[in-house]
């Protein structure tokens, strides 16, 4: 591809391509607003140019806030089919992309399937095919050289994913100032740990931060966006916004900019364990250090103790970071930390996430967001509850409940009977 065909080159030439226009439309703004923030950096769109995304979608200021679900094997569980349901299950219930995060089982082949079956655009972490191949050809996950990273960068490309998330912030700089830093965890990002043994094995620097520009050949080829990942997230929230963090994100932010000169969209990627005091300082700190850039992020989650219930740990967090300005949220299933997630933990990411995600558009102003719960309040005056039903987030969960508990009078429910609030004010004077 012409550097200057990707979307962020089309934007610079003042270009309004199909596809911006489907996304602006789908997103109630002009599609010469969208076009120049894409321009600026702001907005970024996730679509491999050799991909037909059935439902595209793009991430940043001004847009609806985006949620992605993370699937894919793990050495212990490399069921296809069960991960192709997680990817039904995270599209049926909302998700806008996917992350195959496979590391077991035929990579590729399971790739290949959830980009044939996914509407959404579909992401990966390169490195984990990168190190299980050295591991099953070479015997030792760490014996990977520059050949090998670019050689499975082109052919996820060639296969059509929409976009990577590469750990080019992990540089020797930093891990000198992680080491300073004495960490109650070290590292908890799977990526950053891998780049960071392979480092010290090699005493060399961060492959994907030497030869960066080689990466950016190969997104601009296929119109791929960078998703500049967070090796060195805190995973405490005793560990938040440390030293090593934020050297990561200076490093982030000069590499944005050095993507954009190449027309290589990109999003930013951010902290996993924050306490709520500290969200609004870390989103206000990619934004200005990463010039605008889509901020995506994992949770955060506000406390470490909510094994069995990050789902909700994390959209705590990602409700406050969103309505402070974070565009994008990855989910956090209830087994984080656990196990490999199911069906039903996926379930229950994608409708937390779609929760936050909400309830932050309602703090950024955007009507269609605030009619949702307008029409569900009129339902409620009404006591219209196929309605309310309809307009839940989960109108399946809803209508269950509904069903197992039902009341003797049919316009109210069990929990207030015939003293429910509204029946007896709208009977009385109201």
């Amino acid at each position: 591809m012409n550097a200057g065909m990707t979307q962020l080159g089309q934007a610079r030439r003042g270009v309004i391509t199909p596809l911006m226009k489907r996304i602006a439309a789908s997103e109630g703004i002009s599609s010469a607003v969208l076009m120049r923030r894409i321009k600026e950096g702001r907005i970024a769109i996730p679509h491999n140019a050799n991909r037909v995304v059935k439902k595209p979608c793009a991430v940043g200021f001004g847009l609806r806030t985006k949620i992605n679900a993370n699937i894919g094997t793990s050495t212990d569980k490399t069921d296809i089919a069960e991960e192709l349901r997680k990817l039904e299950t995270a599209e049926h219930y909302g998700a806008d992309t996917v992350m195959d995060l496979s590391i077991g089982g035929q990579i590729r082949k399971i790739r290949q399937q959830i980009l044939s079956a996914s509407s959404l655009p579909v992401g990966t972490v390169p490195i984990y095919e990168i190190s299980v191949n050295a591991a099953v050809n070479r015997k030792d996950y760490l014996s990977f050289e520059i050949k090998d990273i670019l050689e499975t960068l082109r052919v996820q490309a060639e296969d059509g994913v929409d976009f990577f998330t590469i750990h080019a912030g992990v540089t020797q700089k930093a891990l000198k100032l992680l080491k300073m830093q004495k960490r109650l965890l070290s590292l908890v990002s799977r990526g950053g740990a891998i780049l960071s043994c392979w480092m010290r094995k090699n005493k060399k620097e961060n492959p994907f931060y030497e030869y960066f520009d080689l990466i950016l050949d190969i997104a601009c080829e296929f119109d791929i966006t960078l998703s500049l990942g967070d090796g060195l997230r805190p995973g405490s929230i005793l560990d938040a916004t440390d030293k090593p963090q934020l050297e990561e994100l200076k490093t982030l932010g000069k590499l944005a900019a050095r993507a954009r000169k190449r027309n290589v969209q990109v999003i930013i990627e951010g902290p996993g364990h924050v306490p709520l005091d500290q969200i609004k300082k870390n989103v206000l700190l990619e934004k200005r250090i990463c010039r605008g850039a889509p901020f995506y992020v994992l949770g955060p989650l506000v406390t470490d103790v909510a094994s069995g219930y990050d789902h909700i740990s994390g959209s705590i967090g990602g409700a406050l970071a969103a309505s402070y300005g974070a565009d994008f949220l990855c989910y956090v299933t209830p087994a984080e930390h656990l196990k490999h997630p199911s069906s039903e933990d996926v379930r229950d990411g994608v409708i937390a996430s779609k929760i936050a995600a909400h309830a932050a558009d309602i703090v950024k102003g955007f009507p269609a967001a605030k009619d949702w719960d307008k029409k569900m309040s009129e339902a409620r005056r009404q006591r219209n509850w196929e309605k309310q039903i309809a307009l839940s987030v989960d109108p399946e969960k809803a209508g269950a409940s509904r069903m197992i508990s039902q009341p003797r009078l049919s316009d109210v429910c069990t929990m207030c009977g015939e003293y429910c609030s509204i029946k007896i004010t709208e009977e009385s004077y109201l």
